[in-house]
């Protein structure tokens, strides 16, 4: 099975951590014997075992993530259905009425080129994440 993280772009895949190429590599080689009892489930693997697992991806994420073992992070059975989630942390605006809110800064363009920068956008899709494709 070729790695998921090689076929990530070079300028993402050095920011991971090597932890997490490592558990990459744990998971391909258990993965048949994980097929049984987690199929069809999000895991997060590190250091040999599942450290998280569910049928929601948010939630399995961040359980994953706050073991602090840099865990991999997937679909069991499901390995080459596009699915990226990537973890970012942006400012808030405390100021908004109710719920303080997520600010980034964001290009809009309609082709290659230069577009329109907004350095205030909320982003806000209603859901419990928002999951944008790679190209955006």
């Amino acid at each position: 099975m070729t790695s998921i993280i090689d076929r990530l772009p070079p300028e993402i895949a050095r920011q991971l951590h090597p932890d997490r190429l490592a558990n990459e590599s744990a998971y391909w080689e258990a993965r048949d014997r994980l097929l049984a009892d987690y199929r069809d489930q999000w895991i997060g693997y590190a250091d040999g075992a599942v450290v998280a697992s569910g049928t929601s991806p948010v939630t399995v994420f961040h359980e994953a993530e706050a073991t602090g073992k840099h865990p991999f992070f997937i679909c069991v059975g499901h390995e080459e259905e596009p699915c990226r989630i990537r973890r970012a942390a942006f400012p808030y605006d405390a100021t908004y009425p109710g719920e303080p809110l997520p600010l980034l800064s964001a290009e809009f363009r309609l082709a290659s080129g230069t577009g329109v920068v907004l350095d205030r956008v909320i982003p806000d899709t209603g859901a419990d994440a928002s999951v944008l494709p790679w190209s955006d």
